[in-house]
């Protein structure tokens, strides 16, 4: 396991100011990212350098980094065929390899060189991820196939570079996979006993936890 990639972004606008469809109108984001070719300080809200342009759903000490599975691109590109698809292409800070969320769990703590992170939830894909790639069901795609990436939170401060390997120091919360806490999350009405066991987990985002309970 290791980091394939590093990716920085700033916020930028995109579309046409009132555009009678809502998915063309003007929004704004960092989602689209630039490849980071040399050493980077990670920082308790993230990667130097690197910005959000909203707060309400996006950065902050609990999400501060998006991690990304290098292992979906070539399924990506086989799929859109779009040869040119590479690591940054969903919005990830770090594209990583071998690791998926099928074996990523919540509270999951890496070492990532001198870097201590810890997984605090699933990543909750928004429009402007669709609107990134000009597919409108791109959210419902990917709430179904769960690759999605995760959210990070930042133990311990320190440089980061492509190539450093990835160490699972701890698993506290093994039945908490990535693919099952978005599973829950999206049934929680259906299935609120499932929700509540969730929401229990200390290492989960605490707005996650709120909404699974019903109280955000």
């Amino acid at each position: 396991m290791r980091i394939d990639s590093i990716q920085i972004g700033q916020p930028r606008s995109y579309g046409r100011e009132g555009a009678e469809d809502p998915f063309e109108r003007r929004w704004t984001s960092a989602i689209r990212k630039e490849l980071v070719t040399d050493r980077i300080w990670v920082g308790a809200l993230g990667l130097s350098g690197d910005r959000v342009a909203s707060t309400k759903n996006h950065g902050g000490p609990d999400r501060a980094l998006l991690m990304y599975s290098a292992e979906h691109y070539p399924k990506w590109r086989t799929e859109w065929r779009r040869p040119e698809l590479a690591g940054g292409a969903f919005g990830e800070n770090l594209t990583v390899t071998r690791l998926t969320e099928g074996t990523v769990c919540v509270g999951d703590v890496f070492g990532i060189g001198e870097v201590l992170v810890e997984v605090s939830a699933p990543r909750n894909p928004c429009i402007n991820l669709s609107r990134r790639h000009g597919m409108r069901d791109l959210v419902d795609v990917i709430n179904l196939n769960h690759r999605s990436g995760w959210y990070l939170r930042v133990q311990k401060e320190g440089w980061l570079e492509n190539g450093v390997s990835i160490d699972i120091l701890d698993r506290p919360y093994p039945q908490w996979t990535i693919v099952r806490a978005a599973e829950v999350m999206q049934a929680r009405r259906e299935n609120p006993s499932e929700a509540i066991l969730l929401s229990d987990c200390p290492a989960l985002i605490p707005g996650w936890r709120a909404k699974l309970t019903g109280t955000s």
